[in-house]
């Protein structure tokens, strides 16, 4: 991911957009997500975590790339708006993240992640939520037509290998430390046409493995 930010304008990032999504969006402007201690994990460029700080949100945006996190830097002193933005490797150490925090989302963020990394990742987002925290995840779905349509793993335009996933798996990672809310497959819009992707919301239960039906949909 640095080489591909170190090489490539941010206009030429397929993730890259200025426009919050629409579902990060409704949650915080619908009240479900009210302005809180918030982590923005895979933080590219910060366009979101600057939407959350104009929000009222105390926002940190964690990234593995030193280049994306210097241009979310940059883009937040332009627009006068105070964020927090930390290098780390998400599925890593993260303990210079202080948490607990009141929310957390990844939006494109964990078809980056293989499934080998994504246990830990999902683990490390539990640690550093408040119980009851809300958590927003969206990934692309092994439905989703682009690079090939065909395979979980697909390798796309820019070089990045992607792991696309279903439902049901993603139910399967998130359920031992989350009470699902609400999760679907969705169509988003991106740079080189839509995608489908699997959209969930959750909140952190209070103990890891805790035994708990889902709920869907609801708070």
């Amino acid at each position: 991911m640095e080489a591909i930010y170190a090489r490539l304008p941010a206009r030429e990032l397929p993730w890259d957009a200025a426009t919050p999504p629409a579902a990060l969006v409704h949650l915080v402007e619908s009240g479900r997500v009210p302005p809180g201690r918030a982590v923005d994990f895979g933080c590219g460029g910060g366009n979101y975590s600057i939407y959350l700080a104009r929000r009222g949100f105390d926002i940190t945006g964690v990234d593995i790339s030193p280049t994306a996190v210097a241009l979310a830097r940059r883009r937040a002193r332009r627009r006068r708006v105070r964020c927090r933005f930390l290098t780390a490797d998400v599925a890593g150490d993260l303990a210079a993240l202080a948490g607990p925090f009141d929310f957390a989302f990844d939006w494109e963020l964990l078809h980056h992640l293989f499934p080998d990394q994504r246990a830990r990742y999902v683990r490390n987002v539990w640690e550093k939520l408040a119980p009851g925290g809300a958590y927003l995840s969206l990934c692309f779905s092994v439905r989703d037509p682009q690079f090939g349509g065909r395979g979980r793993y697909r390798t796309t335009s820019i070089g990045t290998v992607l792991y696309f996933s279903s439902e049901e798996e993603l139910r399967a990672l998130f359920t031992p430390g989350f009470s699902i809310r609400r999760l679907e497959t969705i169509e988003v819009a991106g740079k080189r046409g839509p995608h489908l992707a699997v959209c969930a919301f959750m909140r952190r239960k209070l103990r890891w493995g805790a035994s708990r039906a889902a709920r869907q949909p609801g708070r």
